[in-house]
């Protein structure tokens, strides 16, 4: 079977894969967001791209058969499917972590418990260096949690930033925003830029965001509009956190209506975290259906997934990204 919307929904629902570690030769380790400190594959068949964590427990197995991988469910064939080797982090992208750690202690993200390192900017051109020498680099993508403060932690992309224009490629910025970091991103060469707002449900923002403003990043991604232009501000939106399809869909309204493409992603449940906060992985008829409404409202604001050049969208392993994979 190949993969489609449907396959892919429940693929996402799951999240992850059992699977013998040796089928694959680099197996990615996020150091960001809620999935941060894991391990992962991913899978593509028929253009479409998806990225399962790898648990010995879960209810889906991937078995050897040639060159490809078969994804069984109950004994049963979901999938068929080749592993796709990452660059850094993803295919076909350099995605690079400046800090590892976070004084922001969001409930739903490892990061803060992980207390990780912060890359150079020297650092980080000799990961993007060994990563151009494959000829399979098209973007470069930074994130980063907040080390120190967001404001030292603009200074930081913004460094790597202009040391990476040298590579001639689209990069994108995901950091969380400050009062000048549009423009000094902008300036810097970023192409992309990405401000996450986590989840539009304010109630549940204050319970699991209570650090974060969430109107400052609404007002910022309105100005990155201004500057970076059409198609080219994002913003995550977690699913699964307890908020309703009706908490979602005007969420979604709200960001498209300022020109900012949201990203649905289906949270995780980091196990540094269980217990900290109430979510659940959506079902694939949620995840369905909530991707087939963001669709209507991106087309209904004459917006367009698939000029995205770099982060989440054009990798969209996570993800059933509309216009791309539906």
């Amino acid at each position: 079977m190949k993969m489609d919307a449907e396959t892919k929904a429940t693929l996402i629902s799951i999240g992850s894969i059992k699977i013998d570690a040796s089928l694959v030769k680099r197996l990615t380790i996020p150091t960001a967001g809620p999935g941060a400190g894991g391990r992962a594959i991913f899978l593509k068949s028929e253009g479409h791209r998806v990225r399962l964590a790898v648990n010995s427990d879960s209810e889906l197995e991937g078995m050897a058969d040639g060159d490809e991988i078969v994804v069984l469910k109950a004994g049963r064939e979901l999938l068929r499917a080749k592993i796709e080797e990452e660059l850094i982090h993803c295919p076909e992208q350099a995605y690079i972590t400046i800090s590892e750690r976070c004084i922001y202690d969001c409930k739903f993200c490892a990061v803060p418990k992980i207390e990780g390192r912060i890359k150079s900017t020297d650092e980080i051109i000799r990961m993007v260096d060994e990563a151009a020498k494959t000829g399979c680099l098209k973007a470069i993508s930074i994130t980063s949690g907040v080390a120190d403060s967001p404001e030292r932690e603009v200074e930081r992309a913004v460094d790597a930033v202009k040391a990476l224009r040298k590579y001639d490629v689209p990069i994108g910025v995901s950091i969380y925003p400050t009062k000048d970091s549009t423009r000094l991103l902008k300036d810097a060469g970023a192409s992309e830029i990405k401000y996450n707002v986590e989840t539009m449900d304010r109630e549940i923002f204050k319970e699991v965001c209570c650090e974060l403003d969430l109107d400052f990043v609404l007002e910022s991604l309105k100005e990155s509009v201004l500057v970076f232009g059409k198609n080219r501000v994002y913003s995550n939106m977690l699913i699964g956190l307890g908020e309703t399809d009706e908490t979602v869909e005007a969420g979604v309204e709200e960001l498209v209506r300022r020109g900012v493409i949201p990203i649905l992603r289906a949270i995780a449940i980091n196990p540094l975290r269980a217990g900290e906060f109430t979510g659940a992985r959506p079902t694939p008829e949620r995840i369905l259906r909530l991707a087939r409404m963001t669709k209507e409202k991106l087309e209904k604001y004459n917006l367009r997934v698939d000029c995205s050049k770099t982060m989440c969208l054009p990798c969209g392993g996570c993800d059933l990204v509309p216009q791309i994979d539906l």
